[in-house]
């Protein structure tokens, strides 16, 4: 039964990343890729823009290669990928006739298929792409089976936590309403608590269809109530052991995302703006940026945080 649900889950998320996206995406994908030239392997899209079809957002991507150094750029840069990835980069410009702004991250394939399977103790790519996204270039079909079986990978690992981190019996949603929360404190990310509502909200159906078809494919039983509710077949010791285990990864996660916003002070052009359009864009607050601190970001990066510590922003 595991097997079926396993290709039945497999098959689900070919579809929707085989989903089309406006041509002015596809486009912006398609150039994204041609900068890495025979590196790269895949774009994946995905994020708020995919969600609500608004394209006057900042669109988000990530670019799959295969090594770092295939991104063009310094030496410091693609090893700071190699150690810490991703690296990040805005675009910006006109395709097929509307101007898209974007962020994009860089990551090796390799790197993706270890963290969308929790094999390290970032939990940033499988909170991210359990959610939708689609393959909007990708360079052969074995890269593309390679992809799908990643993101299968991201679901896998995000459903698991989601039975660890849920209540003990719930709607599906529910549990990835839970889930997303627990992850946006691990990242330090600056949005509000609805967000992660609004996100499960966005998707509703997708999401109730996924996460027992999730919990099938892993082997984790669980019973169905007649109105829908799910619970999880953990015992108290093996949900003991879990949130033991999720107590380093939310505090190792804290510190990995703080490095990663000290190394994109040097890797990430323009990322004092970009900080300060987040933020005002998420939760309303508008940050001036002076001119030495974009010339001199790393300094700054400290000072910022602080600031947006105790101003309740970042929490």
């Amino acid at each position: 039964m595991a097997v079926l649900n396993a290709d039945a889950l497999r098959a689900h998320l070919a579809a929707e990343l085989a989903e089309a996206v406006p041509p002015a995406v596809q486009a912006l994908g398609h150039e994204l890729a041609g900068r890495a030239g025979r590196g790269a392997v895949a774009v994946l899209y995905y994020g708020s823009t995919l969600r609500t079809g608004a394209l006057e957002g900042m669109l988000d991507f990530y670019v799959l290669l295969d090594r770092a150094s295939d991104w063009p750029g310094s030496r410091i840069a693609a090893l700071a990928n190699r150690l810490l990835p991703p690296n990040v980069g805005y675009i910006q410009g006109s395709y097929a006739g509307v101007t898209l702004s974007a962020k994009y991250a860089l990551i090796t394939l390799r790197q993706f298929e270890q963290r969308v399977a929790g094999a390290t103790l970032d939990t940033t790519l499988w909170a991210r792409f359990c959610q939708p996204c689609r393959c909007i270039w990708q360079r052969s079909e074995a890269d593309g089976q390679r992809v799908t079986a990643a993101i299968g990978n991201a679901v896998l690992t995000a459903a698991g936590w989601a039975a660890v981190l849920g209540p003990d019996e719930a709607a599906p949603e529910d549990f990835w309403r839970a889930l997303f929360a627990r992850t946006y404190v691990t990242e330090l990310r600056v949005e509000s608590d609805d967000r992660s509502r609004d996100i499960v909200s966005a998707d509703a159906e997708r999401y109730r269809a996924l996460l027992a078809l999730a919990w099938q494919a892993d082997g984790l039983n669980f019973e169905k109530q007649p109105d829908g509710r799910l619970r999880p077949a953990l015992s108290a010791p093996e949900r003991a052991r879990r949130l033991q285990r999720w107590s380093r990864l939310q505090r190792w996660g804290k510190r990995l995302n703080i490095l990663r916003l000290l190394k994109a002070a040097f890797t990430f052009d323009g990322a004092m703006d970009y900080v300060a359009w987040k933020i005002e864009r998420h939760r309303g607050v508008r940050i001036e940026v002076a001119p030495w601190q974009r010339r001199f970001p790393l300094l700054a990066a400290p000072g910022l945080y602080w600031k947006l510590r105790r101003r309740g922003i970042l929490r």
